[in-house]
């Protein structure tokens, strides 16, 4: 392997646009490992709503990243990144190669551009804050952070992402830091070198695969997902629970709006990730990131990938 070689393969796309297909049949041709990149699989019991790998991928193919947290713990791009580089050396040590497969832009983003050295924190009180953070009005926690961390507060602000706000909260209450002296003082890790792949399709096709996705989820019993998840003690609130469906089945399981109704706001909540998710994509990814056609067959994408990578390796 070159010196330069990548460490790893990256794939990555818009929701529905058929990355975990791919990822599997390029499994098969270059002997991989799939290690996910989405931030809602790490959770357990939610197995419909995130479009989970099923067990017979999974026994057909070894997948990392998958049911690790329960619904109520956070699972910061930090941790993703620790967890991501351990089973690169892995994957890397057992001479196959590590897949990373998903379309959080942020998890990605934390391999490529390495996040701090997270500082120790202890559970029971980040479990305590977080409870306390989740129950406060929307707006307040980022009056909370304009006040603590000024700067962080005016980076984040504008760009959505609740969770981003928290995180930075946690850091300077738990802490008693802000996020940026632990960006100078305890620097993450090199970038891992990744050759990675987008793949890409037509917006009126990747909205009718959105809406064939949402139907198939509910008809695979996402009502029952989101019940038994209620039932088990997780509550609206929880981290995990926000992902896109959840609330939507939540309030149609308490009376609050139709099956149908439910499902058209899947769907749109799901386009306007998807297209949130483009933008990250265009604006965020290597210039050497490879655009790949959605809409050819599969047996070509697969001869392109593997011969791209297979000349960087």
């Amino acid at each position: 392997m070159a010196e330069d070689a990548p460490a790893a393969l990256a794939l990555t796309g818009p929701t529905a646009s058929g990355k975990s297909a791919l990822a599997l049949a390029l499994a098969s041709r270059l002997d991989a490992e799939i290690v996910s990149m989405d931030s809602r699989q790490v959770y357990r019991g939610m197995d419909i709503g995130t479009a989970k790998p099923t067990r017979a991928e999974r026994a057909r193919v070894p997948h990392h990243g998958v049911d690790l947290v329960d619904p109520g713990e956070r699972y910061s791009a930090g941790r993703f990144a620790r967890d991501a580089r351990r089973a690169i050396t892995e994957i890397r040590a057992r001479d196959r190669v590590p897949l990373l497969v998903g379309g959080t832009g942020f998890f990605l983003r934390a391999l490529t551009h390495p996040l701090f050295r997270e500082p120790a924190m202890d559970a029971e009180r980040r479990k305590a804050l977080g409870e306390r953070l989740d129950a406060l009005p929307p707006e307040e926690p980022a009056r909370w952070l304009a006040a603590l961390d000024p700067e962080s507060a005016a980076r984040l602000e504008g760009r959505g992402g609740s969770q981003r706000v928290l995180r930075a909260l946690e850091v300077s209450l738990l802490t008693g830091r802000p996020l940026g002296w632990w960006h100078e003082h305890q620097p993450g890790p090199p970038p891992v070198p990744l050759r990675v792949f987008v793949l890409d399709l037509p917006r009126d096709t990747l909205n009718q695969r959105i809406d064939d996705r949402v139907d198939a989820m509910l008809d695979a019993g996402l009502a029952d997902e989101v019940n038994a998840l209620l039932d088990a003690g997780h509550a609206p609130g929880d981290p995990g629970m926000n992902a896109t469906g959840y609330p939507e089945m939540i309030a149609h399981l308490a009376g609050e709006i139709t099956r149908e109704e439910a499902a058209e706001r899947i769907r749109r909540a799901t386009r306007r990730y998807a297209r949130r998710q483009i933008t990250w994509l265009r604006h965020q990814l290597p210039p050497d990131a490879a655009w790949l056609d959605g809409t050819r067959p599969m047996d070509e994408l697969v001869e392109e990938v593997v011969s791209q990578w297979q000349a960087a390796s």
